[in-house]
């Protein structure tokens, strides 16, 4: 396995796992992985759907469903490449006021 692939597998599984924790997923990390991902097209080591089947290889292991589950049959038109749909859960909102 490439070096590039090893590393990639392995910052989409502590991004997908601090969501699943509830934790923060600061836009660096993100927008870091999203960079690998790029690169990686770029010196032809993957395509674009073979990164798509390896990322929702790991978000599956994770989150236990994949990201058709997530976000409907053409996530990807939500999320082109190279964009990871890492995000987190709405934080709960309550009123500071009674109005």
């Amino acid at each position: 396995m490439h070096a590039l692939t090893q590393e990639m597998d392995r910052r989409w599984g502590r991004m997908f796992q601090q969501l699943v924790d509830g934790l923060d997923l600061p836009p660096t990390q993100r927008l870091r992985g999203e960079g690998l991902m790029e690169a990686a097209v770029l010196l032809d080591i993957h395509s674009p759907e073979q990164i798509d089947d390896a990322m929702e290889a790991v978000y599956k292991r994770i989150v236990g469903h994949g990201f058709a589950a997530e976000f409907g049959a053409e996530w990807r038109r939500l999320f082109p490449f190279p964009q990871i749909p890492a995000m987190a859960r709405r934080a709960p909102v309550y009123p500071s006021t009674p109005e």
